[in-house]
């Protein structure tokens, strides 16, 4: 669940500390891997509005890929056809294999909202009210704070790996 955050400065700090998060996480991860059974590969997922017919979604992807080769004049009426469609949601994730075991699908985007988010729920139960930033992640003086943000990172992904099925 994509968390809504209105509070001008719970985003600037959002903004602040998702990519160093997302990179921690991967960093984590690899760490991980090489300590264990499973193998691991990364794939981009698009999440369309509930409802969103085939239709659709096959317009927007033609649309989107039309912006690459347009002229300025193409570019300016396809982004307005764009305006007025869904648009899918980006996300990033981490599959985990092993021989006999059902693959495991991480939302890595969800992991970081749980880093970066205090009491962040990636199940949807999480009101959007109740979305705050760990402040503990940001130093007195508005920076990352590289070594709270590393160990939440490093115990977040461990406790991935230790609730993998066992093998």
């Amino acid at each position: 669940m994509l968390p809504k955050i209105t509070d001008p400065l719970a985003w600037q700090q959002a903004e602040i500390l998702m990519q160093p998060a997302f990179i921690r996480v991967i960093d984590h991860i690899g760490k991980q891997l090489e300590a264990s059974n499973w193998r691991g590969t990364y794939k981009d997922v698009m999440v369309w509005p509930e409802g969103t017919t085939e239709e659709v979604k096959g317009t927007v992807t033609q649309l989107v890929h039309y912006l690459d080769t347009a002229s300025p004049d193409q570019v300016t009426e396809i982004e307005q056809r764009l305006i007025h469609l869904p648009t899918p949601q980006p996300e990033y994730h981490l599959c985990l294999h092993h021989q006999g075991v059902p693959e495991v699908e991480v939302n890595l985007w969800e992991l970081c909202y749980q880093i970066c988010f205090c009491s962040y729920n990636p199940s949807g139960t999480t009101h959007s009210n109740d979305i705050k930033i760990d402040t503990s992640l940001i130093d007195e003086t508005g920076d990352i704070d590289w070594q709270q943000l590393d160990e939440k990172a490093g115990e977040l992904v461990a406790q991935l790996f230790a609730n993998l099925p066992d093998v």
